[in-house]
């Protein structure tokens, strides 16, 4: 057998290789973001009454594995939502989710709708905000 059929075969076994390892890579991802998927779809968010909430500094966090989720700062006064800010937030592909906390403060409500395309994310972001405002 010559020497660069032998490289070739080599080479052509290493790339098989290689293929078979990506697509168990990418099964195993897609496994994951459907378990992520299922975990999302079963998360209630409670609305809070924001006229029983005391003034004061308020933090909440809400995580999903360690692909998903944020911690938050919530300042309260005179029975408002006056800011929110993020302490932490993994988002993936969920940054744009962060300006669900401006449609809060601007309803003064949980009760908002996800950001489009990131819903994973404006909704561990609500998740965060409530435990922030129960505890």
């Amino acid at each position: 057998m010559k020497k660069g059929n032998k490289l070739k075969r080599v080479l052509l076994s290493g790339l098989v290789v290689i293929v078979i390892i990506v697509g168990i890579f990418f099964i195993g991802l897609q496994m994951k973001l459907k378990e992520i998927s299922s975990q999302i779809n079963n998360i209630d968010i409670e609305d809070i009454d924001i006229t029983n909430v005391e003034d004061g500094v308020y933090k909440g966090e809400y995580y999903m594995d360690d692909l998903i989720g944020a911690s938050i700062e919530v300042m309260v006064e005179n029975n408002k939502i006056k800011s929110i800010d993020f302490l932490d937030h993994k988002y993936g592909k969920g940054q744009k989710a962060e300006a669900i906390i401006d449609t809060v403060i601007e309803r003064q409500s949980l009760e908002v709708d996800a950001i489009a395309g990131a819903t994973g994310s404006s909704i561990t972001i609500l998740k965060a905000i409530e435990n922030a405002l129960i505890n």
